[in-house]
């Protein structure tokens, strides 16, 4: 099955819509952490994955890990969006009863990893992608990981790993956006110059701003930038990206809006500011 082709900028309009929905009537957390990655998601959804909503378990689509489990509210809008649940049961999102939990779950149709206790995420997508290239499988394994998720030290055994199998069907995209729970990725556990660690890891790699649909499309889709090894994407993002007052801002890591903020975040999502 080809990729979907989708408007991936209207997309992603709809998936920040959503989590902010979401994240609101479940008085949930991270829905700055999910607006960053709107535009990842919606470029991999609309443009780049190989998937059959029809057939989640079909073997030979791709694989996408969401490494950042805590971002769950943009992983089912983006799997409702293509057909793998309806839409109207995103409004039970971290429900009691609901089975669209607070952090990624493998339960729901599309999930290939329950996610959520950060570094797990890589390791198990190098591990898919090591098994397609042992079995001669054309998909590719995608991981999508947070900055602050790189502070465990699992993650780089996966990046030695992964460099050492030449798995060139692996594709790593972090989600650069300098906020991590408790403070400013510099603050916390600097990562710079991140996309030298990768480069000295024998890992090709692009720079890019993570909100920019061509350059994301180029990099996704493209040949790797390396051949014979994993390609690490660093996307540079902005939490909150979207809504003004939610934009770099670390409160929003952990607040939900209110009534008043979430007509107003839907009417910037919604004008594509």
């Amino acid at each position: 099955m080809t990729p979907n082709r989708i408007d991936t900028r209207a997309l992603a309009r709809r998936l920040r819509a959503h989590a902010i929905r979401m994240t609101h009537l479940a008085r949930a957390s991270h829905v700055g952490s999910c607006l960053s990655m709107a535009d990842i998601m919606a470029v991999l959804h609309g443009a780049v994955l190989k998937l059959d909503p029809t057939r989640p378990d079909w073997p030979e689509r791709d694989r996408l890990v969401v490494s950042k489990g805590h971002a769950a509210a943009i992983v089912y809008a983006a799997l409702a969006e293509l057909g793998f649940l309806p839409v109207a049961e995103l409004d039970t999102y971290s429900a009691d009863g609901g089975r669209l939990s607070g952090h990624v779950t493998r339960t729901v149709p599309g999930v290939e990893l329950s996610t959520g206790s950060l570094g797990h995420g890589l390791p198990v997508a190098a591990g898919m992608a090591l098994a397609a290239q042992r079995y001669g499988a054309a998909w590719r394994s995608f991981c999508i990981v947070s900055d602050g998720e790189l502070d465990e030290g699992s993650n780089w055994e996966a990046i030695q790993f992964a460099q050492q199998f030449r798995l060139e069907n692996l594709v790593l995209v972090v989600d650069y956006n300098k906020i991590q729970s408790f403070g400013r990725v510099s603050e916390v556990s600097e990562l710079h110059p991140l996309p030298e660690k990768f480069r000295a890891f024998n890992w090709g790699v692009h720079e890019l701003d993570g909100h920019d649909h061509d350059a994301l499309l180029a990099a996704l889709s493209g040949p790797p930038p390396l051949p014979g090894r994993p390609t690490a994407i660093v996307a540079h993002t902005v939490k909150g990206k979207g809504v003004s007052f939610m934009e770099d801002q670390l409160a929003w890591h952990y607040r939900s809006a209110d009534a008043a903020q979430l007509a107003a975040a839907l009417a910037e999502v919604e004008a594509g500011r």
